[in-house]
C-alpha cells in the first residue's frame, strides 16, 4: 500500500497531468512556428472543429481559465444595471472571487435555492418577479452549472423549462460547463442537444478538467452577444500571444474524441466508488452521483485518518461533507485504496 507521506490525488480533476491525445497535439504544434494573437492554423482549425461537433456556427473564443471565460461571458451578456440569476452553490458565486461582478462593472448575482443543486423555474420566477423598480438591478442573465456544483445534472426537459422562463421574461442562458463533457457523457446526447438545442445562448467549456494542462473554450450561440468580444479578452489579459498552444491541445481532444472518453472514463471512475463507499456501514452519499464527483458524508475521525494518510479532498465545496473527483487518469486501485483507508479508519 503507498506509504503514509505520498499524496494521493481526488481533491479535483485539476489535479490530474495532461491526457496523451493532447500532449500529442502540444507537441505537434512546437514543431513549426506559427502567427500569433489567434491568427495561426492551429486555433482556426480547433474553432472549425468546435463547430462541426456543435453542429452550429457559432463564435469560438479560447481563454487560459474558467473564471475567466464565465466573467467575461457573463460581463457581454448584462450590464453593469442588470443581475444575474445563479443557484446558490453556484462557482460563480462561492468560488470566483468576485470576477463575474468585476468584469461586468458591477452586475450583481441573485442567488435562489434549488433541490441537489439546481436552479428551478419556480425559484427563478420568484427572483423575477420580486421587485421591478428601478432602485433593484434588473434581472438579465441566468446561468447555469452543468454539471452542478454538488455532481448532479440537469436533464434535457429541465434545460427547456428553463428556457421557458427565460422566454418569459426576455432573459438570457448562459451555461457553466466546468465538466460539460462529463455531462454529455453521463446523459448520452450530443453537445447540440445539451446546449443551442435547449436554449443555451453561450456555453464555457472547460479543457483543463478533461485532459488539457490549461484552456477554456468560449462558444456563443447567440452570435450578437459576441460583438467586440475579442477586445474583451485583450483587455482582461486572456488574449494568448501564443495562442496555439492553447488551441492546439483543443485540437487534440476533439479530433481522437478524447474530450468524451476520458470524460466516460471519469464518470465510470466515480461510480465505481460511489458504490464501494456505500456498501460500507453506516457511509450515506449526500448527492446522486452523476458524473464524475462523489459527496458523502464522513466522521471527523475518518476524515483526519484520510489527510493522515495522504488523500487529498475538499470539504468546503457543496453543502458540507467530502468531495471526491475523478479524472481522465483515475484507476480502479487507487480507489479500492481509499476505500480500503476508509474501511480501516471505520473500524
Amino acid at each position: 500500500m503507498t506509504s503514509e507521506c505520498t499524496p494521493r490525488f481526488l481533491a479535483s480533476d485539476n489535479t490530474s497531468g495532461i491526457c496523451p491525445e493532447a500532449m500529442e497535439y502540444l507537441l505537434k504544434a512546437n514543431q513549426t512556428d506559427d502567427l500569433a494573437y489567434g491568427n495561426d492554423h492551429w486555433t482556426a482549425r480547433a474553432a472549425d472543429r468546435f463547430r462541426e461537433l456543435f453542429d452550429y456556427d457559432c463564435e469560438v473564443f479560447f481563454v487560459f481559465n474558467g473564471t475567466a471565460a464565465n466573467s467575461l461571458v457573463l460581463s457581454a451578456m448584462a450590464r453593469s444595471y442588470h443581475s444575474v440569476i445563479c443557484h446558490e452553490l453556484a462557482h460563480i458565486e462561492t468560488d470566483e472571487c468576485g470576477g463575474p461582478e468585476f468584469f461586468s462593472n458591477g452586475s450583481k448575482l441573485l442567488t435562489a435555492p434549488g433541490p441537489n443543486g439546481k436552479l428551478t423555474p419556480e425559484g427563478i420566477e420568484a427572483l423575477v418577479t420580486k421587485r421591478n423598480d428601478i432602485h433593484y438591478p434588473k434581472p438579465k442573465v441566468i446561468s447555469l452549472t452543468q454539471p452542478t456544483e454538488v455532481g448532479t445534472l440537469y436533464s434535457r426537459e429541465e434545460l427547456l423549462a428553463i428556457r421557458a422562463v427565460a422566454d418569459k421574461y426576455d432573459l438570457r442562458l448562459h451555461m457553466d460547463g466546468a465538466r460539460f463533457a462529463n455531462a454529455c457523457a453521463s446523459l448520452n446526447v450530443t453537445p447540440a442537444e445539451l446546449t443551442w438545442q435547449v436554449g443555451i445562448d453561450a456555453l464555457c467549456f472547460s479543457g483543463t478538467k478533461n485532459g488539457l494542462a490549461f484552456g477554456e473554450a468560449i462558444l456563443f450561440f447567440n452570435r450578437d452577444l459576441a460583438e467586440d468580444f475579442a477586445w474583451r479578452c485583450k483587455q482582461a489579459g486572456q488574449l494568448a500571444s501564443k495562442m496555439r498552444f492553447v488551441a492546439a491541445p483543443w485540437l487534440g481532444l476533439l479530433e481522437s474524441g478524447a474530450w468524451r472518453t476520458n470524460a466516460q472514463h471519469a464518470n465510470a471512475m466515480a461510480s465505481y466508488l460511489a458504490e464501494g463507499l456505500s456498501a460500507l456501514p453506516g457511509i450515506s452519499l449526500m448527492f446522486p452521483t452523476q458524473a464524475n464527483s462523489v459527496f458523502v458524508e464522513l466522521p471527523p475521525a475518518v476524515i483526519e485518518f484520510l489527510r493522515q494518510r495522504g488523500w487529498t479532498f475538499y470539504t468546503f465545496i457543496g453543502a458540507g461533507g467530502v468531495r471526491f473527483v475523478c479524472a481522465w487518469n483515475t484507476t480502479t486501485a487507487l480507489l479500492d485504496n481509499l476505500i480500503a483507508d476508509i474501511q480501516t479508519a471505520l473500524s
